[in-house]
């Protein structure tokens, strides 16, 4: 078939490639968001699905909005079968839903109608779900409310973080993608209605949710960390210093002190009072430095992390 592919981030790419090395598909043209200002720089910055469109050869269009005459001219003149919407960023109008032969399907990162929305891995993470998955859906106007075409699982390891659960999910997408697109072809594709009255939705994670709150029970924590990790990477202020958290693991006890407070630092890692349990950090990123183990930084940052100081969050 002719696909149109429109993605953004490297969650997409994977998905893009899959199509590229499938022989039954052609890729066409390839739709991502507009460079953008990225680093300490700020420097224009390419999605990963046009640095691989680009490897390959494949046309590449960065439209602001779907929703405009010129659009929807560039598209129609594509002549494409089917368009192929993962992780892409913009809203497809019901306009441009219509144009390809057999419409436009999305890969979303959960069993839907469960975590609908932006951010369905970190979600599923913060929220301390055992399972999750991929749903190729049939688009409509909805937000990603459309007919499921194919749905699979996949189980949540105890320390799965977004960064793991990310690459698990591409994989299993991918070839989700693969064998949807052959029963369309084989017209063997049979689409069901999701029940909304077992969805959830998924926002997007903003920087200031990863502002540790240490009143919380150390699970709840816990679960943010490995669900902010790589993005936004949760933190707390200790000192003036904004220390990073890049993974912890509970301690089943209370401990002594005020929510925050260091109960003790040694080479296993800093314990910290919570408002239930204690946090274990094992790993964490000073201002300018790179992540380390807390091994490594109490051999030069010992006074910083000593007992009884508290960070604030």
């Amino acid at each position: 078939m002719r696909v149109i592919f429109a993605g953004t981030p490297e969650f997409a790419a994977t998905h893009l490639l899959s199509l590229i090395n499938d022989d039954a598909q052609e890729v066409v043209a390839v739709y991502t968001q507009p460079d953008r200002p990225a680093g300490r720089g700020k420097k224009l910055t390419s999605s990963p699905v046009k640095l691989l469109a680009l490897q390959y050869g494949i046309p590449i269009y960065q439209p602001s909005s779907l929703n405009n005459e010129t659009a929807l001219s560039d598209l129609a003149a594509l002549k494409a079968d089917i368009m192929i919407v993962v992780a892409y960023g913009l809203l497809l109008p019901q306009s441009v839903l219509s144009i390809p032969c057999y419409g436009c399907i999305n890969v979303h990162a959960s069993v839907l109608p469960k975590w609908r929305g932006a951010a369905p891995i970190q979600r599923a993470i913060e929220n301390g779900d055992q399972a999750s998955g991929i749903t190729v859906i049939q688009m409509d106007a909805g937000l990603d409310t459309g007919a499921m075409l194919s749905v699979s699982h996949c189980n949540l390891d105890e320390n799965e973080t977004s960064a793991s659960l990310h690459n698990k999910l591409a994989l299993l997408g991918s070839n989700s993608l693969t064998s949807t697109l052959k029963k369309i072809q084989d017209q063997t594709a049979v689409g069901i209605a999701q029940d909304s009255d077992f969805s959830s939705y998924a926002s997007k994670i903003k920087k200031s949710e990863a502002l540790i709150n240490w009143s919380e029970s150390a699970y709840i924590i816990e679960r943010k960390v490995r669900a902010y990790n790589p993005f936004p990477v949760s933190f707390s202020i200790l000192d003036g210093l904004r220390i990073k958290i890049w993974s912890a693991t509970v301690q089943d006890k209370e401990g002594s002190g005020e929510s925050g407070e260091i109960i003790s630092a040694k080479e296993r890692g800093l314990e910290i009072k919570c408002g239930q349990h204690c946090l274990l950090i094992h790993e964490l990123q000073l201002p300018g430095k790179a992540r380390m183990a807390v091994s490594e930084v109490l051999k030069s940052k010992a006074l910083l992390f000593s007992r009884g100081k508290i960070f604030s969050g």
